[in-house]
This record gives structure tokens, C-alpha cells and sequence, in this order.
């Protein structure tokens, strides 16, 4: 099958290029490396099955392709609210792009949403069938509503008969994490290995759920190349749910230093509590993670050490 991956080199898009790959398809790379990076998909560039194209995907060339998975937006907050024109384009016009292009060559889409399209919820855990609530106003809200928008032209597309689907994506991590992109798991491991307090918005009872990076890439394709009826729509996120004190004290175990704290003043909208339901995607795919909390931060906690020893070198 011929792939196209926007928002191929970023954290995410980057592991799974590399999961198609691995499973023999062949794979066209579309980022403008506006956050994602050429380092994180340079072993592939010399695979004959691998093409990389720099360009924004507002801007996506006509291509024949079977499937698109479109990936391709700013997702921590230091990316988003540095970018938020950029962000909102991404999801809407850059979704209606790949849509239309999926509609001219008759290819399936499936549209990487985010746990943000739910705010912070009043339902818990949460379902697929939860509308959310989600201040339309505030800081996050170029993310978190064009991520709405971008499920709602991907829903339009799926009643007029194209095969889409939509994934929720909760939070992810792992190696090829920007070590400044502002997303918890980093910042700690951070600020642990600089001798830096751990820092703590608000009380740090706020919870996450964390779902290591190849296991959401098993659920991602289990999505994307499984056939399913137009307009499915999954969950995908680890539902063991931690607050940000045991991340905290969890990180400082791996690292091997006593934890300390630096409270800090919680961002607007911070959600106080995120935990998805997988139920559907476990029922209808059999898709579980497999990699417990602990385990995924010894080999995060590694990539970064390997990091520092190469910028060190």
C-alpha cells in the first residue's frame, strides 16, 4: 500500500513511517518541519520505500496514494501557542486539503484528533460519545477547536461516502519527545537531570493518562488498515490514570534522585482529570497498550540521557 503520512516527521508521525515501513509499505513523508524535525525520520531517507516531501499541508500536492493518515499539527503547547494561525490552518484548511485529495484518488483518511476535542470534562472517563467542554475562547483553543473542526469536515466526508475514520489520541510519549515542547513527561525528565525542582502547576492532584508511543501506534494502524464502516471513531490512550505528583516521584525513581517541587500557578484550562474509555477500540479491534507506566520512562529517561551524551560529545 502507498501511505501518506502528514506531519510525517513529528514525534508521532515519525514512529509510525517508521511502523509502516517495517510492515512493508511504501511511505510518502509530508511536514513543514514548522515542529517536526528531519533528525527524527533521517534513518529512513535511505530507504527506497521512503519519499520525503518539504511542504505544508494546505499546500499537498495531488499524489496516488491508498491511504492518508493526517497527522500534521502542532500538538504541545509550546508549539500551538507559539503557532496558533498555523495550528488552526493544519486542521482545517490542511484537513479539507487531504480530504479532498483522499476523495480525488478514492483512498481512506484517517484524521489523528486529540483528547483536547473533550476540554475539561465533566464526564469521567471519557467516551467517544461525549461532546466535551471546551472553552472556544481561551489559549488553547486553536488546538483544541480546530481539532473539532477538523473531526467535523472528516464526519462531513464520511456521510458522503468516503472511508474515514477518527482517532482520539490521549497523552503519548517516548523517544523522539522535544526535549522543550512543554508537555509534562519532558519538562520533568528535564528539569531532573538539570538539578532542577520538578515543577508543579497548581497542586499536582491533576491527572493523565500516558500511553507509550508504539503502543499508540499499534492502535493507530490497527485503525487505519483494518476495514471498518466510514465514520468509526476511537480512543486511543493508556487508561491507567497517575497525577502529577506520582509522574513526579515516578520520573525521580528512574532518574535516581529525591524528588523536589516547584509549585507553579495552573494554566488556563488546564483539565483537571484525563482518562480515556477504550472500550470500543479494545471491543471491535482487540487493542490494548502493553507497556506499563514504569517501563515506558526507563527507555524515555534513556533516549534523553543518549541526547545529552551526543550534544555533550
Amino acid at each position: 500500500m502507498r501511505v501518506l503520512v502528514a506531519g510525517g516527521a513529528g514525534f508521532i508521525g515519525s514512529h509510525v513511517c517508521e511502523a509502516l515501513l517495517a510492515a512493508q509499505h511504501e511511505v510518502v513523508c509530508l511536514d513543514n518541519l514548522s515542529s517536526g524535525q528531519v533528525q527524527n525520520i533521517e534513518p529512513l531517507l535511505a530507504n527506497p520505500q521512503f519519499q520525503f516531501i518539504e511542504g505544508d499541508v494546505v499546500d499537498a500536492p495531488a499524489m496516488p496514494v491508498e491511504l492518508i493518515l493526517h497527522l500534521a499539527s502542532p500538538a504541545s503547547p509550546v508549539h500551538y501557542r507559539a503557532k496558533p494561525l498555523e495550528t488552526m490552518m493544519a486542521n482545517s484548511c490542511g484537513s479539507l486539503r487531504l480530504l479532498e485529495l483522499a476523495t480525488d484518488v478514492n483512498a481512506r483518511f484517517v484524521f489523528a484528533s486529540t483528547s483536547e476535542v473533550y476540554g475539561d470534562p465533566l464526564e469521567h472517563p471519557q467516551r467517544e460519545s461525549y461532546w466535551g467542554n471546551v472553552n472556544p475562547i481561551g489559549e488553547r483553543a486553536c488546538y483544541d477547536e480546530s481539532k473539532r473542526f477538523g473531526e467535523t469536515l472528516a464526519f462531513e466526508f464520511a456521510r458522503r461516502g468516503l472511508s474515514v475514520a477518527v482517532v482520539r489520541i490521549f497523552n503519548t510519549y517516548g523517544p523522539r519527545m522535544a526535549r522543550q515542547d512543554g508537555r509534562v513527561i519532558p519538562a520533568f525528565i528535564d528539569a531532573g537531570l538539570n538539578g532542577r525542582p520538578f515543577p508543579i502547576q497548581g497542586s499536582g492532584a491533576q491527572t493523565r493518562s500516558f500511553c507509550f508511543v508504539s503502543d499508540l501506534v499499534a492502535g493507530l494502524l490497527k485503525v487505519a488498515l483494518t476495514p471498518l464502516p466510514t465514520g468509526s471513531l476511537f480512543n486511543i490512550g493508556n487508561p491507567e490514570e497517575t497525577t502529577m505528583l506520582d509522574l513526579a516521584d515516578r520520573i525521580a525513581d528512574v532518574l535516581g534522585i529525591e524528588p523536589r517541587y516547584d509549585f507553579v500557578d495552573p494554566v488556563p484550562d488546564d483539565p483537571s482529570r484525563r482518562l480515556p474509555d477504550i472500550t470500543r477500540i479494545t471491543t471491535s479491534l482487540g487493542w490494548t497498550p502493553r507497556t506499563r507506566l514504569n517501563e515506558g520512562l526507563r527507555t524515555t529517561v534513556h533516549h534523553f540521557l543518549q541526547i545529552r551524551e551526543l550534544a555533550g560529545a
